[in-house]
């Protein structure tokens, strides 16, 4: 199996490559923009580096991880496309050419172009969303199938900005698409790094009835929890908090109050990483199987146009209904 990693930078070196280069059948390709990485990875996980990446899809790779920032991510998929991959793996969010905490209406149209353009042509996507990997999730999305917990109620949701798009693929992923939403931004805005934006806030009603509240902020303070989530089921209520944190399982039938969690010498930062192996691993593995991806292309669109809504929203002081003003790609994907 033929690897092709476009973006060699810490992100690719810090979570992907330990896990690709441990793979028995993967040969990994490279092309960067600063080709100095490039072969800084190659002489430390092994590979080749190409010089470009038309060299790079000359030789055929089984599958390209695009894992370039997402500032220069749409300009990297649309050369892509040229070259007729048939496989991408993806970083989130797919395009943001402002940061993650910006993501407009024009990244939401570009992203489904690309990819309606992508999917004609054969092209099978996937995306990393490994949030949805961390065990607690794992070990939420089990408890609500074996214990029957119903259908969605209601979803509360409060995250960093560093955790945004996760946290909604996760309220997606739990509850489903979201039907329509009304959205404010508060006055004063945060800084975080080189990222400020406002405080964000959603009201939200899925497609399926549940519904929910989000609220988006730099200012959750990094060494405390990044994000927390709760979702209420007619059987129960879970609560899920950070990427280490204990998963909190209200059972309504047991009347039963329980807490799941970790051994406390597993930091956010091993979970973080282990996320990304058992994200990576998950994938691979469908396409050695020629099975679809576990989080498919689309489940970043839906993403992406949740953003796109949230926006409008908040500028215009109404309510949007997703499916009627942000249509999503008719050709190819797969429903997340």
């Amino acid at each position: 199996m033929r690897v092709a990693v476009v973006g060699t930078g810490s992100v690719a070196q810090g979570c992907y490559l330990p896990c690709l280069s441990q793979q028995d059948d993967v040969e990994l390709l490279y092309f960067s923009r600063t080709r100095a990485r490039a072969e800084a990875c190659a002489g430390q996980f092994g590979g080749v580096v190409c010089g470009s990446l038309a060299e790079l899809m000359a030789r055929d790779p089984t599958v390209v991880f695009v894992l370039t920032n997402e500032t220069t991510r749409a300009d990297v998929l649309a050369e892509l496309a040229s070259h007729g991959p048939a496989r991408l793996f993806l970083e989130k969010p797919l395009v943001a050419r402002l940061g993650q905490d910006n993501v407009s209406e024009a990244d939401f149209e570009t992203a489904a172009q690309v990819m309606q353009r992508l999917h004609a042509g054969g092209c099978q996507t996937a995306m990393i969303f490994n949030y949805r990997f961390f065990d607690q999730v794992l070990a939420a999305r089990h408890l609500v199938s074996e214990r029957g917990f119903g259908a969605p109620v209601n979803a509360t949701a409060m995250v960093n900005y560093a955790c945004w798009s996760h946290c909604i693929d996760l309220l997606h992923f739990f509850f489903g698409p979201v039907d329509t939403l009304l959205a404010s931004e508060g006055q004063q805005r945060h800084r975080h790094g080189a990222s400020e934006a406002p405080d964000r806030t959603a009201c939200l009603q899925f497609a399926n009835g549940a519904s929910g509240t989000l609220l988006g902020s730099w200012a959750l303070a990094f060494e405390f929890p990044l994000f927390e989530l709760v979702l209420n089921y007619t059987g129960g209520r879970l609560h899920l908090r950070c990427l280490d944190g204990d998963l909190e399982i209200l059972d309504y039938q047991t009347h039963r109050h329980e807490t799941w969690g970790m051994t406390r010498n597993t930091s956010r930062w091993d979970q973080y990483r282990a996320s990304f192996a058992k994200s990576i691993g998950a994938y691979l593995d469908t396409v050695r199987q020629g099975e679809p991806p576990p989080v498919p292309g689309s489940a970043g669109l839906e993403e992406l146009r949740f953003e796109a809504a949230l926006g409008r929203s908040a500028a215009q002081s109404r309510p949007v209904r997703l499916a009627a003003e942000f249509a999503l790609p008719t050709t190819g994907g797969t429903t997340p």
